[in-house]
């Protein structure tokens, strides 16, 4: 089975986005040693899972070859195959784009089963707190920012969904960010 991981930039108080998705908290550029840990962290990555929210913006943007991220990064994120889950498209708009809609825990159960590498999700806001509520992560990576915003859109869903999680590693980077490795703990 594939290991699917979540990469996700938060803020202090465990916000991925402010009440409208602003992300002026978010801290750039990141520093080199922060670069090789996401390099390592996406090396053995085949597949990318996003929402339909944040592909709108996110392929594009990477097909727009965005100045400061080198070539590789670049084709790494264009060439990697992404599923976009949404049950409101019926196709993908974008290239190297299939669109999974559904139980999400279906298409993930599924998607884990076929053969190949890791599997990483990058959000958006919806997707990443079903797929916490529902347990379907092996592996969290949280880069936390030192922002507080006091409001937003939270990584972890509400209350009723409780969950505990073991921590892997914890490391700070030059720009100040913080990685926490985290893997849900299975009862």
């Amino acid at each position: 089975m594939r290991t699917f991981k979540l990469q996700v930039q938060t803020t202090l108080d465990g916000f991925m986005g402010g009440p409208n998705g602003e992300l002026d908290w978010a801290t750039v550029p990141w520093s080199d040693d922060l670069t090789d840990y996401v390099s390592a962290l996406d090396a053995p990555v085949d597949t990318i899972v996003l929402g339909r929210k944040l592909a709108e913006g996110f392929i594009p943007a990477w097909q727009s070859r965005p100045e400061g991220e080198t070539q590789e990064s670049i084709d790494q994120m264009n060439d990697t195959p992404k599923v976009v889950v949404s049950n409101s498209l019926t196709e993908s708009p974008w290239p190297n784009a299939t669109v999974a809609g559904g139980d999400l825990t279906e298409v993930i159960t599924k998607l884990k089963s076929e053969p190949g590498g890791d599997i990483i999700a990058y959000g958006g806001s919806t997707l990443v707190t079903g797929l916490i509520a529902l347990g379907l992560l092996d592996e969290l990576h949280l880069f936390v920012n030192p922002a507080a915003i006091g409001a937003g859109l939270p990584v972890f869903p509400d209350a009723e969904t409780y969950g505990r999680f073991r921590m892997v590693r914890a490391r700070s980077f030059d720009c100040g960010i913080a990685a926490l490795h985290l893997e849900p703990e299975r009862g």
